[in-house]
């Protein structure tokens, strides 16, 4: 038998060491379609749970608009609340557990019907099932939620959209509608806005990163730092969302190519100006020779809300007693100019 000389060994070891990498890949591919494919399983048990309840309320309406006295609810507003009724019913029955926008609009229309109602002047039993109704579908809109956001983070992993593991099932969509608050006059969707977005650690030549001073105009005492960024519109590539909002929020040129990411993933819901946003956040790093910003061309909702700009050290972050998003920021950025995405962006908070 001949021993194997010096190339004969490195050739067995670099082939061990690619069947076992194809292996670890495998297996990792294997895990992460088990793991959408229940995601997207629950996603559609929720979204049938939510249609149900939606469904029962909508009854509950019917009966009420039919029985309720000229005390509780006058005639006018009768009369529009049994056509919101009926549109919602027609809704369900043109798409059984569909819950699309035609439906979010019925059920909002809907609940505005609901405003006039004196649920005082009902009978015990039906104002107590009118409010367990509501307090259902609050729930179920919220598990509902909750599994559409877990889906869609899954799916946003660059290797679940290079090797398209989720295959034609469609993203699935968060479904947003007023609820009625204690006066019964219509709340707004607790998630008015829902996209992904980009954010830029934007590092000048000497190691600093930029970061703007936000504040909310329904908070002006509360600021807070955050990166440079926006939502991703339909059909853009991260990459390019990144050039086009560093060029629009700080007037600095940036090519794709000065473009690193992404490092890190966020899964964020927050208020700003009376809105809430929820989405992923795809946080990349951008290089640029030069600290000069310009933000003359700020939206007028980006001039209320943001106070300024700073060029920030890894050692001014660190002892910074400021608040700064996300908040795991400035142990992130020991040393902004080494900042290299990994295999998988790092899940973040």
């Amino acid at each position: 038998m001949t021993l194997l000389g010096p190339t004969g060994v490195l050739v067995v070891i670099v082939a061990t060491a690619v069947l076992l990498l194809v292996i670890v890949t495998g297996a990792v591919l294997v895990a992460r379609a088990r793991r959408l494919d229940r995601l997207h399983v629950r996603t559609d048990a929720a979204a049938a749970g939510l249609a149900a309840v939606l469904d029962r309320r909508a009854a509950v309406v019917r009966a009420i608009a039919a029985t309720a006295g000229p005390v509780a609810l006058a005639d006018a507003d009768r009369r529009t609340l049994r056509a919101a009724a009926r549109a919602a019913t027609a809704t369900r029955a043109a798409g059984e557990g569909v819950l699309d926008a035609e439906r979010e609009a019925a059920e909002n229309d809907l609940t505005r019907a609901l405003a006039p109602l004196d649920t005082a002047a009902l009978p015990a039993d039906l104002a107590a099932e009118l409010a367990d109704a509501h307090a259902r579908v609050s729930v179920a809109r919220r598990i509902h939620n909750d599994a559409v956001r877990d889906t869609r983070a899954l799916r946003g992993r660059r290797m679940v959209r290079l090797l398209r593991l989720a295959g034609t099932a469609p993203v699935p969509r968060y479904f947003e509608i007023a609820e009625p608050g204690p006066d019964g006059l219509p709340l707004e969707p607790a998630v008015r806005v829902a996209q992904d977005a980009v954010r830029a650690i934007v590092i000048d030549a000497d190691g600093r990163v930029l970061l703007f001073e936000g504040v909310d105009p329904a908070r002006p005492a509360e600021t807070f730092w955050f990166a440079p960024g926006g939502g991703v519109r339909a059909g853009e590539e991260a990459v390019a969302a990144v050039v086009r909002t560093v060029g629009e929020e700080t007037g600095l040129a940036v090519l794709a190519n000065q473009v690193r990411g992404p490092l890190w993933v966020r899964e964020v819901v927050f208020e700003a100006d009376g809105t809430t946003y929820a989405g992923r956040e795809l946080f990349h790093a951008v290089h640029v020779p030069s600290g000069d910003v310009d933000s003359s061309t700020f939206t007028e909702h980006e001039a209320r809300t943001v106070k300024g700009h700073r060029w920030w050290t890894p050692a001014e972050l660190a002892v910074t007693l400021d608040v700064v998003h996300p908040h795991q920021l400035p142990g992130l950025l020991a040393d902004p100019r080494t900042l290299e995405p990994g295999p998988v962006p790092l899940a973040i908070h």
